[in-house]
């Protein structure tokens, strides 16, 4: 009987012991998991808050569309260029205007300011072709180490496709952004605030360019066309 017993405990023993191991194993893998996990998340998470901190800085600093004190949509900025004379800044913006709008007869330069009435088009979601324009009136005025603009009197025309199927603007139908709540769907208005705020966010970026480089200024020129001759191979 006490053989058996000496038997059974000599078997039995080493099974106890080595599952003790393995489960001792498993819990320590299980804590590596779950504290590698934990630093994976909190990595991730804070890896999205700087994004978005960045995001929030980048939006904080440019203007919004907003509405003026006569109820009118607006994209209005002041911008500080220290050192640099009133004179040199309306050079800049007249440098500008020649060559962002080279073919536009709307355009009014003063000695202090400049005046340019133009428009954009806009894209139904989801579509390719054009389903409009907005025209729009862009002021910038010039003092010793600041300058300041803004894009306002935005009108919307909506385009139709003619005869031949291309899509030119809707006679007749001029529409005023700021009073268009009751003339176009609410969500094709948002799409057309949005588009409106895209285009203003854009111009501003190569305006604020112009001004501070002036003529320094170039536009990225296209890469020559390789030609390949196929008469010889």
């Amino acid at each position: 009987m006490a053989l058996l017993q000496n038997q059974l405990h000599n078997f039995c023993w080493p099974q106890y012991t080595h599952s003790k191991k393995n489960i001792k194993i498993t819990m320590i893998s299980r804590s590596l998991f779950r504290e590698r996990l934990y630093l994976y998340i909190m990595k991730r998470i804070l890896i999205i808050a700087v994004c978005l901190l960045f995001t929030v800085s980048v939006h904080a600093q440019a203007p919004v569309l907003a509405l003026d004190e006569h109820n009118k949509y607006i994209y209005y900025e002041v911008v500080d260029l220290p050192g640099i004379s009133a004179d040199s800044l309306n050079k800049n913006s007249a440098y500008f205007t020649r060559e962002e709008y080279p073919k536009n007869k709307s355009v009014q330069i003063s000695n202090t300011s400049a005046v340019i009435r133009d428009k954009f088009l806009t894209y139904a979601s989801f579509v390719k072709h054009e389903n409009g324009e907005i025209h729009y009136i862009l002021n910038i005025e010039c003092k010793d180490s600041k300058y300041r603009y803004w894009l306002t009197d935005f009108v919307f025309t909506p385009y139709q496709r003619d005869r031949y199927g291309v899509f030119v603007p809707v006679t007749g139908i001029n529409i005023q952004l700021e009073n268009a709540s009751s003339k176009i769907d609410k969500k094709e208005l948002a799409g057309y605030l949005d588009q409106t705020t895209i285009f203003c966010t854009q111009l501003r970026e190569k305006l604020k360019k112009y001004m501070a480089e002036g003529e320094k200024t170039k536009k990225l020129e296209q890469p020559p066309v390789k030609k390949i001759v196929t008469d010889k191979w």
